[in-house]
């Protein structure tokens, strides 16, 4: 490549080749659909970069694309021609891009959350959402049945949005279902996709018909997107369940709880290894209840309204799935 193809590749992302010394490590962070500003997964993950950035003084960049699904090699290869020393990916879809990518750049590390990429300067982070959203649906399944609970009706319906159609998000859902059901199978649960990471009207609209279905509570499984399904709750006096980050703030006391995906922590210590000299290419991350990579939010604003007992039973569960007592359905493992 001639130098001012190099010139031109790191002008694109905001850097000059200079700009970071010899020894300091660069780390560049691609976000997936919906952007950052969801207050949900991009959001997670950028915490966890700007908090490495402060604590490591490596140098980082968040890369945006208005198509990071149709353009996902294209922002792949210009950040490892622009001599990131990591390049981490929070989008699904770049599973196949990456995987012709990372051979030709062998002295660039690469991470992908949510997948596992199965080359040699690839670290894979997968999270067990499944054992998370198993809670998540399990304390729903509890507060639908419970009148005395403000803005809950007599029948045992709750809803879950998700962004698409995918097995990704299906891993969400069959854990909620699962959880839901553990604790009362005739409990019913409505399901539907917005098949958009980024839209807040159609999350809205989809709550507001599953409501209309007799559904209370309803989990977001879809980023962005996701805001309509909280301002739903808020406007109707009933509840959503967050995803990935604490929502709970978004419509105090209308948010139930949040399931909470750790990407920041992943992020966070992806360049901690980097920094330390620890990150081994070939390598897959798990994070579960086990490893704190998953849970429920603190429930701070509606915590006073949620019987002690659904507390308690929730925490056992919790517990128990770290024990080995049951497993909860992973519908990635064949």
């Amino acid at each position: 490549m001639t130098v001012t193809a190099v010139v031109l590749a790191v002008a694109l992302l905001g850097l000059s080749p200079t700009a970071a010394g010899p020894n300091i490590k660069k780390v560049a962070l691609i976000i997936a659909q919906g952007g950052l500003g969801d207050r949900s997964y991009n959001d997670s993950g950028y915490a966890g970069l700007t908090k490495a950035a402060q604590d490591f003084g490596v140098q980082i960049k968040a890369i945006e694309s208005r198509d990071p699904v149709g353009q996902g090699e294209q922002l792949l290869r210009q950040a490892a021609k622009a001599g990131f020393d990591l390049v981490i990916t929070l989008e699904f879809t770049h599973f196949e891009p990456l995987a012709r990518v990372a051979p030709d750049f062998p002295n660039t590390k690469f991470s992908i959350l949510n997948i596992a990429v199965e080359k040699p300067n690839v670290v894979s982070v997968i999270f067990k959402e499944h054992e998370g959203s198993f809670l998540a649906g399990a304390l729903a399944a509890m507060v639908t049945k419970d009148t005395k609970i403000p803005g809950i009706n007599p029948r045992k319906i709750i809803g879950v949005i998700g962004g698409t159609k995918s097995v990704g998000i299906d891993k969400f859902i069959v854990g909620y279902e699962e959880g839901a059901k553990f604790i009362d199978k005739e409990t019913k649960v409505l399901v539907s996709y917005s098949n958009s990471f980024g839209d807040p009207a159609k999350g809205k609209e989809l709550t507001l018909a599953q409501f209309q279905q007799g559904a209370d509570i309803v989990y977001q499984v879809a980023g962005g997107t996701g805001e309509g399904v909280i301002a739903a709750a808020k406007e109707t006096g009933r509840y959503a369940i967050g995803v990935d980050s604490d929502q709970d703030y978004i419509a105090p006391g209308h948010v139930l709880t949040s399931m909470l995906k750790r990407v920041d922590l992943a992020v966070y210590d992806l360049v901690k290894r980097l920094v330390q000299g620890s990150l081994k290419g070939g390598a897959v991350i798990t994070l579960g209840l086990k490893e704190g990579g998953v849970g429920l939010s603190e429930m701070k604003f509606t915590r006073h309204i949620i019987p002690k007992a659904y507390v308690d039973r929730v925490e056992q569960l919790r517990k128990d799935i770290i024990a080995g007592k049951f497993k909860v359905t992973d519908i990635t493992q064949k």
